[in-house]
């Protein structure tokens, strides 16, 4: 595994103008770091969840005139696609890591799993870190804190999943650039691992597994 950490040329590309310059510094700079993470990762997803993950490292295929304002490897149990499965997703925006657990608005069963958090409410309130986070689309870099949450306000967001067609829930955990480099290649891989083991119960939940 020859993972390098991520430094501010990294976070950078998001700064570079027109598509083509964009995607061409993505492609060199970053998508490798991305694989090697996949590869890394995939193991320790596939034992934490009991399913095998696939490996699915952005390609923003279908775009044509406006560059990518972030990007990603996913984990999922399909080897062609995961954003009709709940799945596990680390990435970046220009500002900061993401580290997710999402179901998004591809998933055919989001009203089934909207049933099933909303019916663990409790317990997720509870088990999930105050300085974790929500968010309702995957589009956008904007949050909310656990700790700022009302449990009433996080079953809306579940509700919302069961009876909205757009709707999303991701959560999980961001790290700022800044910490993000000072933490280093061994210190960012420690942190995902600690995310990852919060957020896979809410897989579990999605998926009805035991």
């Amino acid at each position: 595994m020859n993972f390098t950490g991520f430094n501010n040329e990294d976070f950078d590309v998001f700064l570079i103008d027109g598509l083509d310059a964009r995607m061409d510094a993505l492609k060199e700079t970053i998508r490798p770091k991305l694989e090697s993470l996949g590869q890394y990762f995939s193991p320790t997803l596939s034992a934490l969840t009991g399913d095998e993950m696939f490996v699915h490292v952005a390609k923003h295929a279908r775009r044509t005139i406006n560059p990518p304002k972030d990007t990603w490897v996913a984990f999922a149990t399909n080897p062609r696609g995961y954003k009709m499965l709940p799945h596990f997703q680390i990435g970046l925006w220009n500002t900061h890591l993401f580290i997710w657990f999402a179901v998004i608005y591809e998933a055919p069963q989001k009203q089934e799993i909207g049933e099933r958090l909303a019916k663990k409410l409790n317990k997720i309130y509870k088990e999930i870190p105050k300085d974790f986070v929500w968010s309702v689309d995957h589009m956008k870099p904007d949050i909310i804190k656990h700790g700022q949450l009302s449990k009433n306000e996080l079953l809306s967001c579940f509700e919302r999943l069961q009876h909205v067609k757009k709707a999303e829930i991701l959560c999980g955990y961001v790290v700022n650039r800044d910490e993000v480099i000072q933490l280093g290649p061994e210190g960012l891989l420690q942190q995902i691992d600690k995310v990852f083991n919060k957020v896979a119960p809410l897989y579990k939940l999605a998926q009805n597994m035991k």
